[in-house]
């Protein structure tokens, strides 16, 4: 089929054009997803233009990293924008987990490599201290197995500019960052109301996930799945990341964007005006209220000991 069927996008200053629709690795190995489903839906989708594959070392322990390496075998590696993340926060965490996840994926590099669930304020300190993580993923870097740098989180936007901040502080740009952007964000701890104009103005792209929030948000019968897809590419998205289980949930991403219009300012009020109610507590999105979608609380082991000097405060 024709790549006419997908928009591109500039992922901020690193000159790189994506698919403006990211195909999200979670979902390629839920229990109602076998192994030849998920490779079918990543072939088809990048046979029909989508470029940007999203993943990450704790993925269903791994198994959507293993899934997603098989699929990209017999040249289809190659033509895509290739994202991993992994939740180290020591030096040594994050190059165990970075070289797991190119094992899984059959590739010598990442294109893209975030640093995942940034939601603690100490956790943008453990990654730029001399021992953390960034230093691991700088080695990387130099040595080619990762192009660009990036971080994600789901829980507060404060969380989010405290990383840009301390990033600053370092002297460090990332090239991306990760949040959700839906239709109830909007209401509720508004990552894009309060992070996106900043990356913006820095010219650092911005990707979008939980656009449907794995189906809660159409569990408010406020909206329909094209609706919140739309608002999501209506914003200053680089790339929306969204999960795909089945080829008729793939079917409705490109619906999407072969119908998407940039919105007017009245078009999105009305649709923001439907959701107001359903979104105003956060009810909708768990992640951010429910310590339920946080993998790295459930499993503290994958960030690592924390640095040495820390312990020594702590028993002098």
């Amino acid at each position: 089929m024709s790549t006419s069927e997908m928009l591109y996008r500039e992922i901020g200053s690193t000159g790189e054009r994506v698919s403006a629709i990211g195909l999200g690795g979670w979902h390629l190995s839920l229990p109602h997803v076998d192994e030849s489903l998920a490779v079918r839906i990543v072939r088809t989708a990048i046979d029909r233009g989508i470029t940007f594959m999203d993943n990450c070392w704790d993925y269903n322990e791994g198994v959507s990293e293993i899934r997603m390496g098989k699929a990209l075998q017999e040249g289809y590696r190659d033509r895509v924008f290739l994202m991993s993340k992994i939740d180290g926060r020591s030096e040594q965490e994050a190059a165990k987990q970075l070289d797991q996840s190119l094992q899984r994926l059959q590739t010598d590099h990442l294109d893209l490599i975030q640093f995942h669930e940034i939601l603690r304020f100490e956790d943008p300190h453990r990654i730029f201290d001399p021992e953390g993580a960034l230093g691991a993923i700088l080695e990387a870097q130099q040595a080619g197995k990762v192009r660009y740098i990036g971080f994600t989180g789901h829980k507060d936007p404060a969380v989010h500019l405290h990383m840009l901040e301390v990033a600053d502080q370092h002297g460090f740009k990332f090239d991306t960052v990760q949040m959700p952007l839906n239709v109830m964000d909007a209401h509720y701890r508004s990552f894009a109301k309060l992070v996106v104009p900043e990356l913006v103005k820095r010219n650092i792209g911005v990707l979008g996930m939980k656009s449907l929030a794995n189906g809660i948000l159409l569990r408010s019968n406020t909206v329909t799945p094209i609706e919140c897809l739309h608002y999501a590419l209506n914003l200053p998205t680089s790339v929306v990341i969204t999960g795909m289980d089945s080829m008729e949930i793939l079917d409705q991403a490109f619906e999407a964007v072969q119908a998407f219009q940039p919105m007017t300012e009245e078009q999105v009020q009305a649709l923001l005006a439907k959701t107001a109610e359903a979104g105003k507590r956060g009810e909708f999105e768990p992640f951010k209220t429910s310590s339920i979608f946080d993998g790295t609380a459930q499993h503290p082991q994958w960030l690592g000991e924390e640095p040495q000097r820390i312990q020594q405060l702590m028993s002098a």
